[in-house]
């Protein structure tokens, strides 16, 4: 099984706050998680709300732990609440269901996830995406 390496988790989030700056989006926070939904690495801009690492941690923590992007998360919240809901009670209440956690992958194998928030969750996906392109990974947002 591939996995991601601490060089490329750091390359992901340079890369993703990086395109952040560039496109004049508010301060992000960026954490990256391995397969078994354990933290690889972790940053938070400059002016970032202190309580962004569990935010980006739920966004990450549920795509990989689910196998569904956030995006997935959150239209299964809004047709079947209660499901999420009971998700998120056995999780432990870590899972955040919103745009903004995005599997990663490697021929076609989940090997992670990425949580970016700090700005809307459109964005917040535009820049995990770039953070993954950049270490030639595959995102599913």
């Amino acid at each position: 099984m591939t996995r991601i390496t601490a060089a490329q988790a750091q390359t992901i989030i340079t890369t993703a706050m990086a395109t952040g700056v560039e496109r004049g989006f508010k301060p992000l926070s960026v954490i990256v998680l391995d397969a078994g939904g354990h933290v690889v690495a972790f940053a938070r801009a400059d002016g970032s709300a202190p309580g962004r690492f569990g935010i980006a941690h739920g966004k990450a923590y549920g795509a990989v732990m689910l196998g569904m992007p956030g995006s997935a998360q959150m239209a299964r919240a809004e047709a079947q609440p209660y499901f999420m809901a009971a998700m998120n009670g056995v999780y432990g209440g870590h899972v955040v269901p919103v745009p903004g956690g995005v599997l990663v992958k490697h021929d076609g194998e989940v090997i992670g996830a990425v949580g970016v928030t700090g700005d809307t969750s459109d964005n917040d996906v535009v820049a995990a995406l770039a953070g993954l392109a950049a270490v030639d990974l595959t995102g599913e947002a």
